[in-house]
């Protein structure tokens, strides 16, 4: 059975093939580092500040909860964008639980 993913991708503007592989890590690993650094700006503030009045504690674990599920999902697949991404999202989701735990 052949794969519906050509192994090469033709970048149209350039006129490039680039290997499929790399193209669909590059898309995860840049999907992984914008969904991961949306939340440092999020535990900075929280850290200065101490407010978290404004946090959901039932949200922040919920998430925080799927985040590790997607951790343990990227150990098994191998895949380092999920493991990198949900492991640096982890521990700033654990942060801002933490300090939602001591300041409310």
């Amino acid at each position: 059975m052949r794969s519906a993913v050509p192994p090469f991708f033709l970048l149209p503007s350039r006129g490039v093939l680039m290997p499929t592989a790399l193209l669909i890590e590059s898309l995860g690993a840049l999907a992984a580092a914008l969904t991961t650094l949306c939340w440092l700006p999020q535990a900075i503030r929280i850290v200065r500040t101490r407010d978290t009045r404004a946090l959901s504690l039932f949200t922040q674990v919920a998430f925080a909860s799927g985040v590790f599920l997607w951790l343990v999902y990227g150990l098994l697949v191998g895949s380092w964008p999920l493991i990198a991404a949900n492991l640096v999202t982890l521990l700033l989701m654990l942060i801002i639980i933490s300090m939602k735990l001591r300041f409310g």
